[in-house]
C-alpha cells in the first residue's frame, strides 16, 4: 500500500506502482541514492513476541510513506583527476552496489563514463565467457567503464582476467569484501578513514585521505622514481661502457698503455655511483609525467630510447678517448718515452673523460628532450651543487694529487682542450635524441598491441583460459559428487 497526502493508504497499483518507479528512475538519473521508507502497525501482542536481535522484521503489509533521493557529492577535484589519469594512459573504471542508472550518473559526473565507454550490470558480467567479454569490450576491455550492482566475486574476477591480459592493475577499497580484489590486484589501495582493518591488511597502500585525487599524486611518484632510475642506468651505463673499453683497448693493443689508474677508476666510480646517484635520483615529479604512456608489465627497463643515448654517447667519447690515446703525442707535441710527458697525456684523456661524465649528467637529466636545461634545472640546487663539486675535486685531483692519483699539472690550453671537447657532449646529446628509435617490424608491432600477431594471441590465451575452466568446473562437480555419495 501506499499512504496518500490526503491522509490514510491507497492500494498500489499500477498506476501508483509506475508513478513510484519513474521517481526513482529520476532520482537515480541525477545520481540520486534512493530510500524507501515504509511502516506497518502492530499490535501489542506482536511486540511482546517479537526480540530485534533475533527475529527478521516483516516484509509483508508494510505502506510506502515517502522516497527519499540522498546525493553522494563528488569530491572536488576528482574529475579533473580522473582526467589526469585517462591522459595518462590509465582506464578508470567504477564497480559499485548502486543500480546502473546512478552508476552511470555518477560515472558521467566524475569523467568516468565517456561516449563510448559502457556500463553493464555485474549478473550479466559473470555469466558472459571470457571471448565474450572481449568481444563486446575490446581486446583489454578498454570500453567497459562501469559494473553496477556488483558483488566482491565481480570486483575479483574482472581484476584477474585484466591480469591475465597481462594489464597492471590497482584496485581501490575499502570494506572486508574487497580484500580478495586487493591481494589479487598488482597493486592495492585501501582507505585509510573508512577502510577497514583487513582491507588495510591486504592492500599494498593506504590512503591516508580516503581522496582518489591522492592517487593521481601516488601515480606521480611512481612514474618519477622509475624515471630517475633509468635516468641513472642511461648514465652509469655510459660510463661503464666508455671506461671498461678505452682501459682494455689500452692493455692490450701495442705501442698504448691504460690511461686510467685505479685511484682514477676509484674517483670516477664515485661519480657515477654516490655523485650521480643523487643527482639524477633526487629529480622531483612533474606534471609531464602524467602525459606519458604507461610501463606494460613485460617492458625492459632500459628501453631502446635508452640504448640510444648510451651507445651514442659512449660512441661520441670513445672516437675522442682513441684520438687522444693514439694520436695525443702528435696533437699535443708530446714523447711518450718521456714518463712526465706520457703522465700529461693520460691526465688529458682522464681529464677529458671526467667532465664528458660531468656533462652527459646534465644530458641525462631527460632522455627524450633536447632543452636539458628547461624547468626545474636551475631550480634543483643539488644538481647544481653535485655538479659544483665534481668539477671543483676534479681540478684539485688533476692539479694537487700528482704522483698519488698518476696526475700531471695542466697547462690553461691542455685545460680549455680537454674540457671544450668534453662539452660536445651536449650539442652530442642533442643529435642523438633526433635519432628515430624502433620501427614497424612484426617484433614491433606485436610489443605495440597492434596488428594481428597480438590479436591471435589474445584469442589463443582466451581459449586456453576458457578450457582451464571447464576442467576446474569439471573437478569440482566431481569432488561435490563424491562428498554426496
Amino acid at each position: 500500500r501506499v499512504a496518500m497526502q490526503s491522509g490514510g493508504s491507497s492500494k498500489l497499483t499500477a498506476e501508483l506502482r509506475s508513478g513510484l518507479a519513474g521517481t526513482i528512475q529520476g532520482m537515480a538519473e541525477g545520481s540520486l541514492r534512493t530510500i524507501c521508507v515504509a511502516f506497518r502497525e502492530v499490535d501489542s501482542k506482536f511486540m511482546s513476541k517479537f526480540d530485534a536481535e533475533e527475529d527478521e522484521i516483516p516484509s509483508d503489509g508494510l505502506v510506502c510513506l515517502t522516497i527519499t533521493g540522498i546525493k553522494d557529492p563528488c569530491r572536488p577535484g576528482v574529475p579533473e583527476a580522473v582526467k589526469k589519469c585517462q591522459n595518462a594512459g590509465i582506464v578508470v573504471r567504477m564497480i559499485t552496489g548502486d543500480n546502473i542508472t546512478t552508476a552511470k550518473a555518477i560515472a558521467r559526473e566524475c569523467n568516468i563514463l565517456t561516449e563510448d565507454g559502457l556500463a553493464i550490470e555485474g549478473k550479466e558480467f559473470r555469466t558472459m565467457s571470457y571471448a565474450e567479454r572481449i568481444k563486446r569490450f575490446g581486446p583489454k576491455l578498454e570500453r567497459m567503464q562501469v559494473m553496477a550492482r556488483s558483488s566482491p566475486t565481480d570486483k575479483f574476477d574482472l581484476v584477474h582476467m585484466l591480469r591475465t591480459l597481462d594489464e597492471v592493475v590497482a584496485v581501490t577499497g575499502d570494506g572486508t569484501n574487497d580484500a580478495r580484489a586487493l591481494r589479487e590486484a598488482d597493486i592495492g589501495c585501501s582507505m585509510g578513514i573508512t577502510g577497514t582493518e583487513v582491507a588495510k591488511q591486504s592492500s599494498d597502500i593506504v590512503i591516508l585521505d580516503d581522496n582518489f585525487t591522492t592517487i593521481v599524486t601516488m601515480v606521480r611518484w611512481g612514474r618519477c622514481i622509475y624515471n630517475n632510475i633509468q635516468k641513472f642506468l642511461a648514465f652509469q651505463l655510459t660510463v661503464n661502457v666508455v671506461a671498461l673499453s678505452i682501459n682494455f683497448v689500452g692493455a692490450v693493443v701495442p705501442g698504448a698503455d691504460p690511461p686510467f689508474s685505479p685511484v682514477q677508476l676509484l674517483w670516477v666510480n664515485m661519480i657515477m655511483d654516490s655523485m650521480g646517484a643523487l643527482a639524477l635520483g633526487t629529480e622531483d615529479p612533474t606534471e609531464a609525467l602524467m602525459d606519458e604512456d604507461p610501463v606494460g608489465r613485460h617492458d625492459p627497463l632500459v628501453t631502446p630510447v635508452m640504448w640510444r643515448n648510451i651507445l651514442g654517447q659512449a660512441a661520441f667519447q670513445l672516437i675522442v678517448l682513441f684520438i687522444f690515446l693514439f694520436e695525443g703525442e702528435q696533437l699535443f707535441n708530446l714523447d711518450k718515452d718521456d714518463d712526465h710527458e706520457l703522465t700529461i697525456l693520460n691526465t688529458i684523456i682522464f681529464n677529458c673523460f671526467v667532465f664528458c661524465q660531468i656533462f652527459n649528467e646534465m644530458n641525462a637529466r631527460d632522455l627524450t628532450k633536447i632543452n636539458v636545461f628547461g624547468k626545474g634545472f636551475f631550480g634543483n640546487r643539488l644538481f647544481l651543487g653535485i655538479i659544483a663539486i665534481s668539477c671543483v675535486f676534479q681540478v684539485i685531483i688533476v692539479e694537487f694529487f700528482g704522483r698519488g692519483a698518476s696526475v700531471a699539472s695542466l697547462s690553461w690550453k691542455q685545460w680549455l682542450i680537454s674540457v671544450g671537447i668534453a662539452a660536445i657532449t651536449l650539442p652530442m646529446g642533442v643529435v642523438v635524441k633526433l635519432l628515430p628509435v624502433g620501427g614497424k617490424g612484426a617484433w614491433s608491432i606485436f610489443q605495440d598491441g597492434e596488428g594481428e600477431g597480438k590479436q591471435n594471441y589474445l584469442e589463443k590465451r582466451v581459449t586456453e583460459l576458457e578450457n582451464e575452466l571447464g576442467e576446474l568446473k569439471d573437478k569440482m562437480a566431481e569432488i561435490l559428487a563424491t562428498k554426496a555419495k
